[in-house]
């Protein structure tokens, strides 16, 4: 199995939890006979490496003064499909499926969706209800249409706790079955991923804890 991770965080750049929780998972699908890519973002730090067995590619923003988080998000985008399409044609187009880390680089996975039939999972930290409750500016509104359609058109959704996708069938209408619970402090959490992964790949791996 070939999985596409996009994170706008990942170490040594740790802003919050989803740059270490994405690490973890990243070294777990790879003990687990998956080749992981890690698409992310570093201002200076760019280029492809291998850190223990997973092949990172670091990309940065190729506009340098922004507004607002939601238009670096947006240029940075562009390099993130650019980056992602450069390793499907590498591998003859044979990537199972790419692992959306929040709301970010959902563009993006849309972009390669419906231009390489590439499939995604969106994999929900937190949405912008919780990050700004009651916001309504239409920064916030933007934000909430990108987190939107990563919820219409991803294959399935991660939550990482029972609340968590509660919040995503109630805020954004998700249906029942689209939702799956992964939390990373469960056991077995690792081979969940896993089963949710050959779901939409169609390939079995084995087990490593």
């Amino acid at each position: 199995m070939r999985v596409i991770i996009f994170s706008w965080e990942y170490p040594p750049r740790i802003v919050g939890k989803l740059a270490d929780y994405v690490s973890e998972l990243a070294s777990l699908l790879v003990r687990n006979n998956v080749e992981a890519h890690v698409i992310t973002y570093h201002e200076y730090a760019t280029g492809m490496s291998i850190e223990g067995d997973v092949s990172i590619h670091r990309v940065t923003n190729p506009v340098k003064t922004h507004i607002s988080i939601l238009t670096w998000v947006l240029t940075l985008n562009q390099e993130i499909e650019r980056v992602a399409a450069n390793i499907y044609y590498q591998a003859g187009g044979n990537v199972d499926l790419i692992d959306v880390q929040d709301w970010h680089f959902i563009p993006a996975a849309v972009t390669l969706k419906k231009a390489l039939n590439m499939p995604f999972i969106y994999s929900v930290e937190s949405f912008e209800d919780h990050r700004a409750p009651g916001a309504n500016m239409p920064l916030n509104m933007a934000i909430k249409s990108i987190e939107w359609l990563g919820t219409y058109e991803a294959h399935k959704i991660i939550a990482k706790s029972e609340w968590m996708a509660e919040e995503a069938k109630r805020i954004y209408k998700v249906p029942e079955d689209k939702v799956i619970v992964a939390n990373p402090a469960a056991t077995g959490w690792i081979q969940r991923i896993l089963e949710i992964y050959r779901s939409i790949a169609g390939r079995g791996a084995s087990v490593a804890l």
